[in-house]
């Protein structure tokens, strides 16, 4: 088919400007607007390219060749630099080509590269799930029997992989309904470490989605609901002035055994761009209910509602802050911006701790507290511990960043308790509001939390109705002991999760309790 010819049109004569077909670096909608699909117009100067690199295909099970096509910078943004970028040294084989000729010049390009060595393929093959390790042969006997134990893991790995791609291929649409688990499938022919997918991987599935639409937006950036292979996935795009951020929660994500069912599940992390624009991704799963907070707003709970949702995100809480021994073990995690606008909502009721960009790790055995790149950041001033607004938190002591985690719980507590339904003849409960919302503004300064929490010592109020309800009366305590003025007199996240398994255990008919 002949390609298109629209220079001619008046709305693409644009003077020194070329049209170039784009394939894997398109530009975001909004900058291609009246353009046909697959194109993008270059800046004055720039110039059409082809680039060819390779990476791991994952149904193959070896390294193949992509192709992208997209457009430039101008030559004195770089964009000469990147036309010679194949004659520098990458991790993987790359070559790219560039033309100035005409309209959709690059569309005949065929830049080539050399394959990477079958030595060096194999080498890599060890990062994937298809792959298993191939020790140094120090010792033979012993050689062959962690061959041999290496073997059977990747046979049984391999029987799923087999599985799931015979499914995939069954369905002509490319969607998989009746399969909802096939991330997870991926996600468990990994090492086991609960670290997360191999980078080369993750790399390959961020390349695959495609995004549908936007879901939220937020200071630091915008969610989407996007698909990859028939499956939701969500996909934080941050904005290029907070990178530092998109760095630590990809590298908070990537911790040992990070993964758990009230942790929100990471999928990849991607940095993508040609020319002016970049994007960095963090994709994760997608919750359908969304936050906590929008939950919150539009629906109303029964108790045993209420003490799942507080249940289960106290279960995820108590997970980060636990450190876990071992020969890879995993570090103690605060939060630092617990928040119910940081908390999504599965559709079991239960829910799933998200928003990693303050963390801060510690290991016990080197007596390091690990707080990352410097960051603006501080939190969310609304939920701010008290020693956080004086300035008297102690950052040389982790314990005083947990002490402060427990401060935020019991805020989201009350926001989940108000909304709440109790009584006998008629059911009521109060409408969804933040924490001091009749204290100070919608959008308060740090002056007026500080002299609300700390000068004042003003705490939520606790509805009189709550005290007619076992389960809302224990809550209550748990809130009050939580918001201590003195850190150190505060539950611990352990503590209130025991505490609300027994509160959970005893609302619960004996028939339907089980293991929580």
């Amino acid at each position: 088919m002949a390609t298109p010819n629209h220079s001619e049109s008046p709305s693409f004569q644009q003077q020194g400007r070329l049209l170039c077909h784009c394939e894997g670096h398109c530009p975001p909608p909004a900058l291609s607007e009246g353009l046909p699909n697959n194109t993008c117009l270059a800046r004055v100067g720039a110039k059409c390219f082809s680039a060819v690199e390779e990476v791991y295909d994952l149904e193959a099970g070896r390294l193949v060749a992509e192709r992208t096509y997209g457009c430039l910078p101008p030559d004195h943004m770089s964009g000469l630099l990147q036309c010679q970028g194949h004659l520098v040294p990458h991790l993987n084989p790359t070559s790219i080509a560039c033309c100035a000729d005409e309209n959709y010049c690059n569309r005949h390009l065929q830049p080539t590269y050399t394959p990477t060595p079958l030595h060096e393929a194999q080498r890599r093959r060890r990062c994937t799930p298809a792959g298993f390790w191939h020790g140094p042969d120090h010792v033979f006997g012993l050689f062959v029997i962690l061959i041999a134990l290496a073997f059977l893991r990747y046979k049984k790995r391999e029987d799923k992989r087999q599985k799931y791609m015979l499914t995939a291929r069954s369905d002509p649409d490319g969607f998989t309904h009746s399969h909802p688990g096939t991330l997870n499938d991926l996600i468990e022919q990994s090492s086991g470490s609960g670290s997360g997918l191999p980078l080369l991987v993750q790399r390959t599935i961020a390349k695959q989605i495609q995004m549908e639409r936007s879901i939220g937006k937020g200071r630091y950036g915008e969610v989407w609901l996007a698909k990859w292979r028939g499956e939701n996935v969500a996909v934080k795009v941050f904005f290029t002035t907070d990178e530092a951020s998109w760095f630590r929660e990809t590298e908070i994500y990537q911790t040992v055994l990070m993964r758990h069912e009230n942790i929100l599940g990471f999928i990849a992390a991607d940095i993508k761009g040609t020319g002016g624009w970049t994007q960095m991704l963090l994709i994760t799963d997608y919750y359908e209910n969304g936050s906590l907070y929008d939950f919150l707003a539009h629906n109303t709970l029964d108790v045993e509602q209420m003490l799942r949702i507080c249940h289960s995100a106290l279960c995820g809480i108590c997970h980060l802050h636990t450190e876990i021994h071992g020969t890879r073990g995993k570090p103690a995690i605060a939060h630092r911006d617990i928040k119910t606008r940081n908390i999504l909502v599965k559709l079991d009721g239960t829910c799933v701790i998200a928003d990693f960009g303050l963390a801060v790790r510690y290991d016990s055995e080197k007596n390091e507290i690990d707080i990352g790149a410097p960051n603006p950041r501080v939190g969310t001033i609304r939920y701010m511990a008290p020693e956080g607004l004086d300035q008297s938190l102690n950052t040389s002591l982790f314990s005083s960043f947990l002490h402060a985690d427990m401060y935020s719980v019991g805020l989201m507590l009350w926001e989940v308790g108000r909304r709440t339904m109790t009584g006998e003849k008629r059911m009521v409960c109060d409408e969804s509001q933040l924490p001091y919302y009749d204290f100070v503004n919608p959008d308060p300064s740090f002056d007026e939390m500080l002299n609300a929490v700390c000068s004042k010592q003003i705490r939520p109020a606790l509805p009189h109705r709550w005290q007619t309800s076992p389960a809302l009366s224990g809550l209550s305590k748990v809130m009050v002991e939580c918001w201590h003025g003195t850190p150190s007199a505060r539950l611990s996240s352990l503590r209130v999760k025991k505490t609300l398994t027994n509160l959970l255990m005893n609302e619960l008919p004996p028939a339907s309790i089980k293991m929580i």
